[in-house]
């Protein structure tokens, strides 16, 4: 198949998809971007344009943007497409298996994780939040089922000490290499997908903002310190003082022997220093209401924290 004859719609959403939009415009010429609509944000609530859609403009790619993609009306604009492949990653809606069918070869997506794992809307949040040490990207064929479909390819990534944004860039780096790849191995006649192992599967449920509320009495060190690498700033692993809710961006392990309750600030300098189950948390940024992210030094300067206090309480 040559390079001018290789016809792919995308389907994008956030910034961790601008990347691989761009690769795959570069080397195959993308006739449509589709992506959700323009949504209503920050404190202004300014209508703005999600990250795709900005840079598929920029690129002079025709946009579409369907309330529903399952609609009559944007089938027949898909339709219309002729698309060879329908290339998809954090899209936003759910494709339904008459979309599914419409290019010439496949609908492939780019999923977060080496599948069967984390099949689901979170695997860069939730491999960090269980601990895993590694997780990686799979192309998929995609189906009816949740992330059910056969791998064509799949390659693993240390992430030990990676942040859920420092994640989604490396995710969105391998993705862009890995679908490249399958492109090129399509059209050489070398694909082959394989089936997935459905025992061996495991969900990354969604995120809400329950999700990040960190409870002293049953949370360890460890389990902290991954909530707060995995949802960091949205929607960002949290708790209170004083009974006013704050963000935790940052906070790594503290070995301590000293007696305190949990959730108790047994030390206030540099950073702020908690007693947890197993030791100890040092908590070294923070985002209250309306303020910028900022360092326990920097919030200190015209704030405080009292030794003694709970978090949590």
């Amino acid at each position: 198949m040559e390079k001018n004859k290789m016809k792919i719609v995308f389907f994008g959403t956030p910034e961790i998809s601008v990347p691989i939009l761009e690769i795959l415009n570069e080397k195959y010429k993308l006739s449509l971007v589709v992506t959700q609509q323009d949504r209503k944000k920050g404190r202004g609530k300014k209508l703005l344009p999600p990250p795709v859609k900005e840079k598929a403009l920029e690129l002079g790619i025709e946009v579409f943007q369907p309330e529903n993609i399952n609609s009559q009306e944007a089938i027949e604009i898909l339709k219309g497409q002729e698309a060879d492949l329908f290339v998809v990653i954090a899209f936003g809606q759910i494709l339904k298996e008459e979309v599914l069918n419409i290019p010439k070869l496949y609908a492939i997506n780019i999923h977060a994780s080496c599948l069967p794992k984390l099949r689901g809307a979170a695997p860069i949040n939730r491999a960090i939040i269980q601990g895993h040490a590694t997780s990686g990207v799979s192309i998929m064929k995609m189906e009816r089922g949740l992330d059910t479909g056969d791998v064509a390819l799949c390659e693993e990534i240390d992430i030990s000490n990676l942040n859920a944004e420092e994640l989604s860039e490396k995710i969105s780096e391998l993705g862009s290499k890995l679908i490249v790849e399958f492109i090129e191995n399509l059209k050489a006649g070398k694909v082959r997908f394989d089936k997935q192992d459905s025992d061996l599967a495991t969900y990354a449920d969604k995120i809400d903002k329950f999700t990040g509320y960190i409870d002293f009495e049953t949370m360890d060190t460890k389990t902290i310190c991954n909530l707060v690498r995995g949802l960091y700033k949205k929607p960002a692993a949290s708790t209170t003082y004083k009974g006013e809710r704050f963000k935790i961006l940052k906070a790594e392990p503290v070995d301590t022997d000293v007696k305190a309750g949990l959730g108790e600030i047994i030390e206030v300098n540099k950073s702020l220093v908690v007693k947890t189950l197993d030791g100890a948390l040092s908590i070294l940024e923070v985002q209250f209401p309306g303020k910028r992210i900022m360092t326990i030094e920097e919030h200190l300067a015209g704030n405080e924290f009292v030794k003694g206090e709970l978090l949590g309480g």
